[in-house]
């Protein structure tokens, strides 16, 4: 399939509020607005990483708005951001889009024609039974290159999956253990390590909130250091602070004012520091789940390994005494919203 290299931008409608805007006014900012009209003042070919969780039509309530549209008018309007989206991705850059099966399967079909596929991601997250279908247990999250040739991309790595109990792996590796990597496999393309935010005191007022370190996982594997990332749902903040934390700088939009205050707000408590030593990492209860493969010869100082690699079978490499591995944590910011738990199927 012949892919299709440049566009004809039309129907170009523009905020007075953002005409003459540079790039540089833009980075580290949340912007209430329409996210096509502000995509459309940034330039093309400049931002690292393009993510997307958009409204899933499913008739929730989103603070202000509420995404119920026709299929055809969602679908129309989807088409429009996502062509943005890759539009003023940088062509070593990477896409990536957030949804159900149902409607990523029609997303597929937009970004063939501009972009270069990767992976479909399925993130297990099981949801309650529906009745009449097949468990939905995962969602999916697109990941294109805007360039296949030029596509940054590290190789990350999680850590063993052990028993709560016994804390044994739950891999049986057999004869192989001694070879096994001290902090845990590459990363592929099913990711059920990382769960939904299930408990109202670690949610914000949305009503599908994202955990944090899945986005940083994702930024890990696609930017570097200093990188720009944007995400033009950008809700309560989870990929902001994701940025914040591992220093990379933002650029977020979103339609309701309130989620952009609560998001603001979050990023004033931000600081980069999701780190070992120098080296960027993922952070979940105050244990190291996301590190890319390029940074372990750097990262194995801070940690105890056996002498006898295949103890790993059965003893958790952990960080040396000197190393106070701390989660950097945000307060959660509420406001005059009530929503329920997200159930997004």
């Amino acid at each position: 399939m012949q892919r299709i290299k440049d566009f004809v931008w039309t129907d170009e409608i523009f905020h007075e509020s953002f005409k003459g805007l540079t790039m540089e006014k833009f980075l580290n900012k949340i912007i209430h607005g329409d996210c096509i009209e502000v995509m459309k003042e940034i330039p093309s070919d400049s931002i690292d990483v393009t993510f997307a969780d958009p409204p899933f039509n499913l008739k929730k309530k989103y603070g202000t708005y509420k995404d119920e549209k026709e299929i055809d008018d969602y679908l129309n309007w989807c088409k429009r951001w996502i062509l943005e989206m890759v539009r003023i991705t940088k062509p070593s850059g990477s896409i990536f889009v957030h949804n159900i099966p149902k409607w990523l399967t029609f997303y597929t079909s937009f970004l063939n024609e501009v972009a270069d596929f990767r992976h479909w991601i399925a993130w297990d997250a099981p949801t309650a039974p529906m009745g009449k279908t097949l468990q939905p247990s995962h969602y999916g999250i697109l990941f294109y290159a805007k360039n296949q040739q030029e596509n940054k991309f590290y190789e990350i790595r999680y850590p063993h999956r052990r028993c709560r109990k016994c804390g044994y792996l739950l891999k049986d590796y057999g004869g192989k253990k001694k070879i096994l990597h001290p902090f845990g496999p590459l990363v592929s393309d099913v990711w059920s390590d990382i769960h939904r935010i299930r408990h109202n005191k670690h949610r914000d007022p949305h009503p599908c909130q994202l955990p944090v370190h899945l986005l940083e996982r994702l930024i890990l594997m696609s930017t570097d250091e200093g990188d720009v990332v944007l995400d033009p749902f950008m809700g309560t903040g989870t990929t902001a602070v994701a940025a914040a934390r591992l220093g990379r700088k933002v650029i977020g939009i979103d339609l309701d004012p309130q989620y952009v205050e609560i998001t603001e707000r979050k990023l004033a408590q931000e600081t980069p520091n999701s780190k070992v030593g120098d080296i960027w990492v993922s952070f979940h209860r105050d244990e190291i789940i996301t590190i890319a493969d390029k940074d372990w010869e750097s990262l194995k100082s801070y940690f105890v390994i056996p002498e006898d690699m295949r103890h790993i079978d059965f003893e958790k490499i952990k960080t040396g005494s000197a190393i106070v591995a701390t989660s950097p944590q945000t307060s959660q910011l509420h406001l005059d919203i009530q929503e329920k738990e997200c159930d997004c199927y």
